[in-house]
């Protein structure tokens, strides 16, 4: 099983919101075989809080667009890290630090990199 085409035009939607308010070190993992809950992780950096918030509102907002809302976020109060789940899609912007801590692309580095677009900060599309 691969993530669905709806996962994979989620996480290039949110990874181009979360370009376009500078998020660094984008990258998208197809968890679909190892996770019976989602399909995909899209992993995006800020370099402060106030950033994290700033990617935060603008993913959720270009999402919303394509009529796709949140079932739960987490992580907003303390802004150095926002899980927010979509269900086919999880979203997660983090603090550098946190990023850097807590190495969530080392857990997932088994899995599938979702190609994104060539013009952001991550793995590119062939």
């Amino acid at each position: 099983m691969t993530a669905t085409d709806r996962a994979v035009e989620l996480v290039h939607i949110a990874a181009r919101a979360a370009s376009d308010k500078l998020a660094t070190n984008l990258l998208a993992f197809d968890v679909s075989e190892q996770l019976a809950i989602t399909d995909a992780f899209l992993l995006a950096s800020a370099s402060n809080d106030r950033q994290v918030k700033a990617i935060v509102d603008e993913v959720e907002g270009k999402l919303r667009e394509v009529d796709a809302k949140p079932i739960r976020r987490e992580g907003e109060r303390d802004g150095r890290w926002v899980l927010l789940d979509y269900g086919d899609v999880v979203i997660h912007v983090q603090h550098e630090e946190e990023r850097e801590f807590y190495a969530l692309e080392r857990l997932w580095r088994d899995c599938p990199v979702i190609a994104l677009p060539a013009d952001l900060d991550g793995p590119v599309q062939d």
